[in-house]
């Protein structure tokens, strides 16, 4: 399979329009860096509204996407680069679209028993007010406000008080349209990454992550310094296997391809609750899918390869 992807002309898309520009423009360089220095024929891309032009213009055979966020991370890129007929990346259409809306993900979850934090989905056309007393009597304090569809913690906020929850939705739903509560839970913050294809899809060693501030938001993922990064996770060999068949069930569980990363969190009770799965994750220096990479013996090279194998 090597040889026949040193024989593709391999375009890096990165950058894009979403929250995550800068993040996806340091994690698609670093990929570019690698895959050059492989002797492979890679260049790089911006999201343009003339991508296939641009891409068919430089006889592109695969498409590397390293875009975070919507509309990169979403499916619609996915399903432009399939009406091309353009090998890429990671996630299909569908499998993208679903890890990217968390509310979705979380009712997929669900049905398979997956356990994951009970939550209400706001309607910004329908009262606050209204919503916000059914909150009140479904779901106790504290609670984690979302935005549905944004990476990176981008948008998170902590509610500790009631006299909060109204004024922070109606503030969030206006900035990002559609949001969500769900429950606090209190436990290890980990992360599982995934990798490989169909009967070799494998979990990596599960990495736990301690942020000096109150949970791994935007400034705690990436700024140095900002969390203690344990590999591997702290945790009793049978949770830790526990944690690791979760995250698989919920990758598979998506329809996810090739690479994703699992966030979840494992109570004192040793549940692991899944929060999210992101299908295209950071590859920066700071990133956690190539640190649990090469705490499981994979360069960050080999593991760029195993990505662009996906693509086939």
């Amino acid at each position: 399979m090597l040889k026949t992807l040193k024989n593709k002309k391999i375009a890096v898309l990165m950058g894009g329009r979403s929250s995550e520009k800068e993040v996806s423009l340091r994690s698609g360089k670093r990929v570019l860096a690698s895959l050059l220095s492989q002797g492979f024929d890679a260049f790089s891309i911006d999201l343009t509204d003339d991508l296939i032009a641009h891409l068919k213009k430089h006889k592109t055979d695969i498409v590397f996407i390293m875009l975070h966020g919507s509309p990169g991370e979403d499916g619609t890129v996915q399903g432009m680069l399939e009406v091309a007929q353009i090998p890429y990346t990671g996630s299909k259409v569908l499998a993208s679209a679903l890890a990217m809306n968390k509310v979705a993900a979380k009712r997929i979850f669900e049905a398979v028993c997956i356990p994951t934090p009970g939550y209400f989905e706001i309607d910004a056309n329908a009262d606050i007010a209204e919503q916000v007393e059914k909150i009140k009597k479904s779901l106790p304090l504290p609670l984690v406000l979302k935005p549905v569809s944004e990476g990176s913690s981008v948008g998170i906020k902590i509610i500790k008080k009631g006299e909060e929850l109204e004024p922070l939705i109606k503030e969030a739903a206006h900035k990002y349209k559609h949001v969500f509560v769900e429950e606090y839970i209190r436990g290890k913050e980990v992360t599982v990454g995934i990798i490989g294809s169909g009967s070799k899809t494998q979990a990596l060693p599960i990495l736990e992550l301690a942020p000096k501030n109150e949970f791994y938001d935007y400034e705690s993922k990436y700024t140095s310094g900002m969390t203690e990064f344990i590999l591997p996770a702290n945790l009793p060999k049978p949770i830790y296997e526990k944690t690791q068949e979760t995250a698989l069930l919920a990758h598979k569980a998506l329809g996810c391809h090739g690479v994703s990363r699992v966030d979840i969190i494992v109570t004192g009770e040793h549940i692991p609750y899944v929060h999210e799965v992101n299908t295209i994750p950071g590859m920066t220096e700071h990133s956690d899918l190539p640190a649990e990479a090469k705490s499981a013996g994979i360069s960050f090279d080999e593991l760029v390869v195993k990505i662009l194998e996906s693509a086939l």
